[in-house]
């Protein structure tokens, strides 16, 4: 569903852009020919104003991200969401196939993306997971807008498939909205024990402040202090506890106050200089996340 919405949003964007080529071109090619950045254009402003309110707003431990930072977390994030939002996600999202080969004894990894995204997200991931021999599979959760708790048997059922394959219990990697998905699997009964650890990458495990913005069911849920999250916690209270990793950035522009990505008795790892979506591609996370899943 998702891929098809994105897919239709860039047709509309390369036919307003052809339509302007064509307008302008008997006036000013150079002109004309400029129009066709217009969609860039138009994200990076989107971008821009993110990035001007995680400034405006900052109020957290993490060390206060130097307009410099910001500037290149703003080019990253342009260039980065520019391959997932307009490439990966539309046309390719199942261009990696999950990796279970018959017969793997090796712990697997179940790779669960964040809000307006699918697997596709997860490409690079999963290119690396193949050539380095972890097992995986990675989800879509659907609907796009509805509540994280409907994604639930989407991760069960995951999580079972990837378990089968293997014989073990396998490690979540999870991006943003994804964290919050995973969490809410794992109050489901005898949940904890199926899974050997949890990697978390911007994930507003104590909500975000643009979720306000947003739409839908699971933004709602994602506010700051939601009584979605407060009722998480306490049933989290009453599980088995599970191992966590949580990334987070200073240059989160869709995760702030930018400590809410973190949790209490985490290994919160703090990358500075990163935004929303680019953390997750960056080397360090991903290198040392798939390291981890060999050595486990």
């Amino acid at each position: 569903m998702l891929a098809r919405l994105q897919r239709l949003l860039c047709l509309l964007l390369a036919l307003l852009a052809l339509a302007w080529l064509w307008g302008w071109w008997a006036w000013s090619p150079l002109l004309a020919l400029a129009g066709l950045a217009l969609p860039a254009v138009g994200y990076g402003a989107l971008l821009a104003c993110e990035f001007v309110l995680l400034a405006r707003r900052y109020d957290d431990p993490a060390p206060r991200p130097t307009p410099v930072q910001l500037l290149s977390a703003w080019w990253a994030e342009l260039r980065g969401g520019m391959q997932v939002f307009f490439w990966r996600q539309p046309f390719r999202e199942h261009a990696e196939p999950d990796h279970l080969p018959p017969g793997a004894r090796q712990r697997g990894v179940v790779f669960v993306h964040g809000l307006f995204c699918n697997r596709g997200f997860w490409a690079p991931w999963m290119r690396r997971a193949r050539a380095l021999g972890v097992p995986h599979a990675a989800v879509s959760l659907e609907p796009v807008t509805g509540s994280i708790d409907a994604y639930v048997p989407t991760i069960d059922a995951a999580v079972a498939r990837v378990t089968a394959a293997t014989g073990q219990a396998p490690m979540l990697v999870c991006h943003s909205m994804g964290g919050l998905a995973a969490r809410a699997w794992l109050r489901t009964p005898a949940a904890a024990g199926r899974v050997a650890h949890v990697v978390t990458i911007a994930s507003p495990h104590g909500g975000t402040w643009m979720a306000q913005l947003g739409h839908g069911a699971n933004a709602r849920q994602m506010e700051l202090d939601s009584q979605w999250l407060a009722q998480l916690a306490r049933d989290e209270a009453q599980v088995q506890a599970v191992p966590f990793t949580c990334w987070y950035s200073n240059c989160d522009n869709v995760v702030f106050p930018v400590s809410t990505a973190t949790r209490r008795g985490a290994d919160n790892r703090f990358v500075p200089g990163h935004p929303h979506v680019a953390l997750a591609f960056n080397e360090r996370v991903l290198s040392d996340t798939l390291q981890g899943v060999r050595a486990a």
